[in-house]
């Protein structure tokens, strides 16, 4: 049975954020038990703990994409810093603060009451300038219940003609770029989970999904060669970086909401995913961007990652419940 897999009570030996996902994502736990579970991250563990490093406005660090006093050297010696709102509010997301609990609600209203984008002073939930701080900015909003169509129907507007997006389209850039994509679908997929989304909306994430489809999720359209290595090391927290699991956990929960069967052209990320899993079952932990953090949440590079085991095992266990790509 499932529940005696080695790797399987490995990971339910953790922290709320990983038990409640095990329990229902490769676990079919009750509703209620994993509901259950899942409400310990606003008082135990890494949620918990995130939310006490917050200021008493609501904000992280004192700023929303950056710290305040952030002096740019640090980003060049030591890389971005991710301590600031944005990156803090979506880790909650991703841990799976319940967006119902009272302290979720009272974060989200200080924040939309306190917190300016750095570039352009907006109000938080206004959305900033960039695509891809966009897309996040929706799918924190969403899925913490703020109205934030009018967003999404500006990342719908800013599509490129190759049905994607990226971030430099202000400075001239022409072709999309896979960071900025997947940013910005996995917004309008938390958007349309919650609200059904738009046609606008549902129109320009399906020419998204294509243009990582149509690439294979990894490489270049016009020579076939992967656009850039790291697309197929295993990051964790991606933040804003780009991998082929994220692409895969991105397009299961695509499928999912939508009933739809999962594309063959997946096939070959599956393929290196599977090449990728250890000995003992686990999946190792390729990298974090690097950068000022408020706590580790893995053991370490190359060491094995329930984090990134969680959304491998996940991801293997839709494809292949797949009849339709397994027959």
């Amino acid at each position: 049975m499932i529940q005696s897999d080695p790797v399987i009570e490995w990971l339910l030996d953790s922290d709320p954020s990983i038990r409640w996902q095990v329990m229902r994502d490769l676990l079919d736990t009750p509703d209620r038990e994993w509901m259950a579970e899942r409400a310990k991250v606003e008082t135990e563990g890494w949620g918990a703990r995130l939310l006490s490093c917050q200021d008493e406005d609501g904000q992280w660090a004192g700023g929303a994409f950056l710290p305040a006093g952030f002096d740019a050297r640090e980003w060049k010696e030591r890389g971005q810093p991710w301590t600031a709102t944005t990156f803090s509010l979506s880790q909650l997301r991703e841990f799976g603060l319940d967006p119902a609990c009272t302290c979720a609600r009272r974060t989200v209203e200080l924040i939309g009451a306190n917190a300016r984008w750095e570039e352009g002073g907006q109000p938080y939930w206004e959305g900033e300038v960039e695509e891809c701080i966009n897309g996040r900015t929706v799918a924190d909003g969403a899925y913490f219940g703020i109205d934030v169509s009018p967003i999404v129907d500006r990342l719908a507007g800013e599509r490129l003609d190759d049905g994607g997006w990226n971030c430099e389209r202000i400075n001239g850039s022409v072709l999309s770029s896979f960071a900025s994509t997947i940013n910005v679908l996995e917004g309008l997929l938390e958007y349309e989970g919650s609200t059904g989304g738009t046609h606008r909306s549902r129109e320009a994430r399906r020419t998204g999904e294509e243009f990582l489809l149509a690439r294979n999720l990894f490489r270049r359209l016009g020579t076939g060669e992967p656009a850039d290595e790291r697309f197929l090391h295993f990051l964790h927290p991606n933040r804003w970086r780009y991998d082929i699991l994220r692409a895969l956990d991105y397009f299961r929960s695509s499928a999912i909401l939508t009933g739809n069967n999962p594309d063959p052209r997946l096939g070959e990320a599956i393929d290196h995913l599977r090449s990728r899993r250890l000995q003992d079952g686990s999946w190792p932990l390729d990298g974090s961007p690097a950068g000022r953090v408020w706590f580790e949440v893995d053991d370490g590079q190359g060491k094995p990652s329930r984090w990134v085991t969680l959304r491998a095992m996940r991801v293997l266990r839709w494809w292949d419940a797949q009849p339709s790509i397994n027959a």
